[in-house]
């Protein structure tokens, strides 16, 4: 009877430190560096350029361009008022802002920053990417519940589609297939690239405004960074694979395809969240760390695995005041996590 308690016990423990790897191996993420931005005003997106290496900030009403690796300034792109994104055409050497207040998209040489061209989108556009399938660049625009696709090498609007929402995030299989995280339905809806149509809708219920969205391509997983909560869901099927608590006011999902992690950046609580994919339908929070408030929105370095996240101090709200506080003038900065041990991959 002794042998079997101790066969049964050592059994448990491999069971149990078995599912704890993932966790632990990865708690060395930390905060690694902070980037000071001069300039005041709002700010959103932010991503890595395939060509340079360089981190472009999206800030009130310019491109802040930096070193990703110092946060020294390489240059600016200025006339983006309200500029929400940035999204790069390699093979076009092009680079394109998605200007909120403007109603447009600026079109800017990759390499020299110059301004090639403006060009009319929906009512604020907002999420703005380079999709793989058609070659065309996609925006999301908010208050005209619709994307603009942009032909890249012409520089011209070629066509809309109607997602009857507020549309937030769009990501692509690069096969044809667009999910989009609608917000104000809090659901995915589905397209066809081919023939440009909303094909299915898939509801995030219980979970609401779904912002931030990632894909993996291995899985076939959609990764939507809702209200407090972090859903799972099949691309192809639609089915909710599971829900993880996350910190208050996510607007900004990434996921490292090389290390299955998926980060989540949370303005409201101040965190950082991170979940490993242990398989396609297993999930495990390993932390929420402290990140600062107001930093909503993320992006996912692939080559060093770090991840940034903008950023500033607010000023409080007068009593009975409503809105979005003041940034506080000067604290602007991107926040560097990551790791600087040797990077273990998994398969």
């Amino acid at each position: 009877m002794k042998n079997c308690i101790r066969t049964f016990f050592g059994f448990v423990c491999i069971l149990f430190f078995s599912v704890m790897l993932p966790a632990q191996k990865n708690q060395s993420i930390g905060l690694l560096k902070k980037f000071s931005i001069a300039s005041s005003g709002g700010w959103d997106y932010l991503a890595i350029s395939p060509v340079h290496d360089w981190l472009y900030v999206s800030h009130a009403t310019q491109v802040n361009i930096l070193n990703k690796t110092t946060g020294d300034s390489v240059g600016v792109i200025l006339n983006t008022t309200g500029v929400h994104g940035i999204a790069f055409d390699p093979a076009n050497k092009k680079g394109f802002t998605s200007n909120g207040r403007l109603n447009n998209v600026t079109v800017f040489d990759i390499n020299t920053n110059e301004i090639l061209a403006q060009i009319p989108t929906g009512i604020n556009p907002d999420a703005i990417f380079l999709e793989p399938f058609s070659k065309k660049i996609i925006t999301c625009n908010g208050r005209s519940k619709n994307l603009s696709i942009i032909d890249p090498s012409t520089n011209q609007l070629v066509d809309s589609i109607f997602v009857g929402g507020k549309p937030e995030t769009a990501v692509s299989d690069g096969a044809g297939n667009l999910w989009v995280n609608v917000e104000d339905k809090h659901e995915i809806v589905r397209i066809n690239l081919r023939t440009l149509q909303v094909t299915h809708h898939y509801s995030l219920a219980p979970a609401e405004s779904p912002t931030g969205l990632a894909y993996d391509p291995k899985t076939k997983r959609l990764f939507a960074g809702c209200d407090k909560t972090l859903v799972v869901v099949d691309a192809l099927e639609g089915n909710i694979i599971a829900q993880l608590l996350i910190g208050e006011g996510c607007d900004g999902v990434a996921f490292d395809t090389a290390l299955r992690m998926i980060y989540t950046s949370n303005g409201a609580a101040g965190t950082l969240s991170i979940i490993q994919q242990i398989d396609a339908n297993k999930y495990q929070l390993v932390d929420n760390l402290p990140s600062q408030k107001s930093a909503k929105t993320i992006t996912l370095d692939p080559v060093t695995h770090w991840v940034y996240l903008p950023a500033a101090e607010l000023e409080p709200l007068a009593p009975g005041e409503t809105g979005r506080p003041k940034v506080k003038p000067g604290t602007f900065q991107i926040l560097v996590f990551g790791s600087n041990e040797p990077v273990k991959k998994t398969k």
